[in-house]
C-alpha cells in the first residue's frame, strides 16, 4: 500500500484564527478513517475540554482499537459523543477514543479556540 493511500492529508480550517494541517493514517482505525473521509468535508461548531478541542459529527461509530491515552497532536474520534477530537495539550479523553492520525502543522492554534468557534475539516489538495 503507497503512503498516499495510508496516509490521508487534512486541512482543518478555524474560523477567526486560520488553519492547521494533518494527516489521518489508515492503520490506525481503518473503517473510522474511511467513514470519515468519505463524509469530507465535516464541520461544526468547537467545544473545549481541558486541552481538547472537539465537535461533533454525523457519524455513529463503535470503538475501533480505541485508547485511553493520547499523546499531543492527536486526532481521534470519541465514540461516546460521535466527536472529532483534536488534542493539543496533556490532558487525556474522558472516555477511550480511537486514534486517526496527528495534526502534523500549526499545533498551536488548537489553544486559541473558543467553544463555539466554527471548524471544518477538508481534504488537503497538494
Amino acid at each position: 500500500m503507497s503512503d498516499e493511500v495510508s496516509r490521508i492529508k487534512i486541512r482543518i480550517l478555524i474560523e477567526g484564527l486560520g488553519e492547521a494541517e494533518g494527516e489521518l493514517v489508515r492503520f490506525r482505525a481503518p473503517r473510522t478513517v474511511d467513514t470519515i473521509v468519505r463524509k469530507l468535508p465535516i464541520e461544526g461548531r468547537a467545544a473545549v475540554w481541558k486541552e481538547e478541542v472537539y465537535f461533533q459529527i454525523s457519524i455513529k461509530m463503535g470503538e475501533e482499537k480505541a485508547k485511553p491515552t493520547v499523546e499531543t497532536g492527536a486526532i481521534a474520534f470519541w465514540p461516546m459523543g460521535s466527536a472529532f477530537c483534536v488534542f493539543y495539550g496533556h490532558s487525556q479523553p474522558y472516555s477511550p477514543v480511537s486514534i486517526l492520525g496527528k495534526v502534523t502543522n500549526n499545533l498551536e492554534i488548537f489553544k486559541q479556540i473558543k467553544s463555539g468557534t466554527r471548524m471544518r475539516v477538508e481534504l488537503l489538495e497538494r
